[in-house]
């Protein structure tokens, strides 16, 4: 088997985000946060738009970033300020679009009783 293969999709989606707005421990490693997880395995950097839904109000974004080619990136939805800081505590929803194909899913951490506990959310690719 030769070096990696370009894999993944250039759209995915996040239906269920939600920031835990509390946290226990020492920051940051026990803050709570949802964490975008991002697979560039092609040979060119991924340029990366984060657009955030919400229920009650308008989408906000885009949220640029890039992913090296050959690496991951972890971006915590915490730290996605500009254009807007996304509120902790209510749902969102997220659309993740790339110039390649990427591989990404979403986990939550939520230390808010005291102990961590972490899930993982597969993305839909909304690709056809």
């Amino acid at each position: 088997m030769s070096g990696p293969e370009t894999l993944g999709h250039r759209i995915w989606v996040f239906p269920g985000g939600h920031v835990p707005a509390s946290g226990t421990g020492p920051e940051p490693e026990f803050t709570s946060r949802d964490e975008l997880c991002l697979l560039n395995s092609g040979a060119d950097d991924a340029r990366i738009e984060i657009t955030v839904l919400h229920q009650d109000r308008e989408p906000v974004g885009p949220y640029p970033l890039v992913v090296a080619a050959r690496r991951v990136r972890h971006v915590r939805i915490n730290d996605l300020i500009d254009p807007q800081a996304v509120p902790l505590g209510v749902p969102y929803g997220a659309v993740v679009r790339s110039d390649v194909p990427v591989v990404a899913q979403l986990t939550r951490t939520d230390t808010r009783r005291g102990h961590l506990s972490t899930s993982v959310a597969a993305g839909f690719s909304a690709e056809r």
